[in-house]
Formats: structure tokens, sequence, C-alpha cells
């Protein structure tokens, strides 16, 4: 099967995976016409020591960085609204810190990540998150930056790095047991 058809077939998966990250269909679509291209141009460098879909999303999150170093840079005139955060810990949380019910049992979790479906309801959850938080989430556990190239790239202390994070992974977890492990959360 000739390379540009293999691409092609990956192409939707890679929209996807960039969507998610970018939150912007045009920047999405420019980070994946990138990946493609490098990939065209340089298929030799694949030389199949891994699944062609693992080769092109580790291209992928290497446009995804750029992209997002280059539109810091932009001024953006959106503003975050609030995103809700005080309520949810109130929710989830006593007033001595502790939770107000334990998590629920989620069964055999490695056994569930290797569903597509999960992935699904995953996806789906992440693009609900605020996009300030959904961003810093996906930088650091998708795109595996570390804490302090994130803080520089989107100009944040590392308190405000770690809260960002604890209540993107509080929001995932509610959506999570909402619309997977089909619990309602604890109240």
């Amino acid at each position: 099967m000739a390379i540009e058809s293999q691409l092609a077939e990956h192409r939707s998966y890679l929209l996807r995976f960039a969507r998610l990250q970018l939150r912007n269909d045009a920047w999405a679509e420019d980070a994946v016409s990138e990946t493609l291209l490098a990939a065209l141009s340089r298929p030799q460098s694949f030389g199949n020591r891994s699944q062609l879909k693992t080769w092109l999303v580790g291209i992928l999150k290497h446009k995804v960085i750029d992209i997002l170093r280059q539109r810091q840079r932009e001024v953006s005139l959106d503003c975050d609204e609030g995103d809700g955060s005080d309520e949810l810990d109130a929710l989830m949380f006593k007033a001595d810190g502790h939770f107000a019910a334990m998590p629920a049992d989620w069964g055999n979790p490695q056994q569930e990540l290797s569903t597509r479906q999960f992935f699904a309801v995953l996806e789906a959850c992440a693009e609900k998150l605020p996009a300030t938080m959904g961003r810093v989430f996906l930088m650091r556990e998708w795109l595996e930056l570390s804490s302090e190239e994130i803080c520089k790239e989107l100009n944040l202390s590392a308190t405000n790095l770690y809260v960002q994070l604890h209540r993107a992974r509080l929001r995932l977890r509610e959506c999570l047991e909402l619309n997977w492990f089909g619990n309602s959360p604890a109240k």
C-alpha cells in the first residue's frame, strides 16, 4: 500500500487528537497538514521501528507544541469566564479537605483503559474542560511536557499550574463516573 493512502487512513484520528489539544479547528487542521507533509517528505525516517500511527502522533505532538508556542506569543481577546471550580471543590470535599465520599470503585482500570469506548468518553470529558484548564491538562498528561515547560509556555506560576491540574483531574473524574462507570458523583 502506498504511503499516501496509509497516511490518509490515520488523518481522522490525528485530527481528533489535534482538536483535543488545540481546541481550534483551524489550528488542528494546520497541525495535521504539517504532520502529514513532514511524513511525506521523509518517509525513510519511519523505518518501521514502531506503528505508523505512533510515529505520526509523535510528529503531531511536536507540531502541536510549536503551534501552542506560536499562539502564546499572539494577543488573545478571549476571556475565560469563571470555571465553577469553587462549586466543584465544595461538592467533592468536606471543610477539613477530605473527600466527601470515597471515589467509586472503578474495577480493573487496566482492562477498562484498553477499550476504545473509554477513550471516546475520556476525550468527550476533556473537551468539556474550560479552555485554559484543558490546555494545561493536555500539555502535561498527553503531550508529556514538564511542569517547568508548561509554566514557561503559558506564563503560569507552579502553584497555579498544580491547582489547574488538580481541578482538571477532579472534573475528569466526575465526568467519567457519570458517563463511563455509571455512578453518580459523591454529594
